[in-house]
């Protein structure tokens, strides 16, 4: 008879040792399940107290009816009635140890940056996803993610699961969680601004206490484009010979390029493609404006930058 609940199995076996009566019954096996154990017990007629042995020695206070064996070996038992009186020792039982079983988890992670075009100073943002694959349960999960030189921490989200902490000094965000079932998945968001121009390649990984069938998903690579553009928010066509155009650094990199304009109510006031930063803002009033810039970075490819400036004169 075999019950299993909370992981724990227990197995009822009899001994047979009766007092004052020789015993010969064939010697059984068992086998203990890796982690479990299985519960002896000594069928005995008339037995007071009883004395349980392993490997031929005596095991310390086990001197009930039943014994709860964890450990492989040979078992037997000696019973006594009321009277002293002693049985023959019982024909052995072998507990055999169970093989042990690895628990596998399989642990991915997709690391992501969000679409929008970026140029210098301008923040993003990435999101860390973590998912349990399978077949057992995850625990003990550990993210690590190492910012480059080109990237500065602005806000460390709060991840669905876990806990996360960033260290200044080595620039790494740590990411911890307990367990992760079967499938479960969790996020985390940090924001970002960008330092310098390029392509910037981030790396995240992630392990588990497990072991994990499939190492190839457990390191994601984000590679985000930024633009060496410093676009201004503000600008001054008073005709003093400073910040008079709306000018930004760096466009001149891309002669491919598309501007354009919009008052607060969506309407267009300024529209240039191949733009040569040479527009004075003339025939506007004072205010904010929208623009929309596009750059052509490759054959087929547009990348598009969205904002606002605002004229003082």
């Amino acid at each position: 008879m075999f019950n299993r609940k909370k992981g724990f199995v227990s197995g009822m076996l009899l001994l047979s040792a009766t007092a004052c009566f020789a015993q010969s019954n064939a010697p059984p096996t068992a086998n203990i399940p890796n982690g479990s154990s299985l519960k002896l017990r000594a069928s005995s007629v008339n037995a007071n107290t009883y004395q349980w042995i392993r490997d031929d020695v005596a095991i310390p206070n086990a001197t009930q009816e039943e014994y709860v064996a964890f450990l492989p070996g040979t078992y037997t038992v000696i019973s006594f009635n009321t009277e002293g009186c002693a049985s023959d020792i019982s024909q052995p039982l072998i507990l055999t140890a169970g093989p042990v079983t690895s628990v596998s988890a399989d642990v991915m992670i997709k690391k992501q940056s969000e679409s929008k075009a970026v140029s210098i100073s301008n923040t993003f943002e990435y999101n860390i996803q973590i998912k349990n694959n399978g077949a057992g349960t995850a625990s003990m999960i550990k993210v690590l993610d190492v910012l480059p030189k080109e990237l500065s921490m602005e806000e460390l989200g709060r991840p669905t699961l876990g806990f996360a902490d960033y260290s200044l000094g080595s620039k790494t965000v740590v990411w911890e969680i307990a367990k992760l079932e079967n499938g479960q998945t969790a996020d985390l968001k940090i924001k970002v601004k960008a330092l310098n121009p390029g392509m910037i390649s981030n790396t995240a990984t992630v392990s588990a206490k497990e072991e994990d069938p499939n190492l190839a998903n457990n390191t994601s690579t984000d590679v985000k484009s930024v633009a060496n553009l410093a676009i201004p928010n503000v600008f001054t066509p008073n005709g003093d010979g400073r910040n008079d155009t709306f000018t930004i650094p760096g466009l001149e990199l891309y002669e491919a390029n598309e501007l354009t304009f919009f008052n607060r109510w969506g309407s267009t006031v300024y529209d240039k493609k191949g733009y040569k930063n040479d527009w004075d803002g003339s025939q506007l009033n004072e205010g904010t404006y929208f623009y929309l810039l596009k750059i052509k970075i490759a054959s087929n490819k547009w990348e598009v930058y969205k904002g606002f400036i605002t004229i003082i004169r």
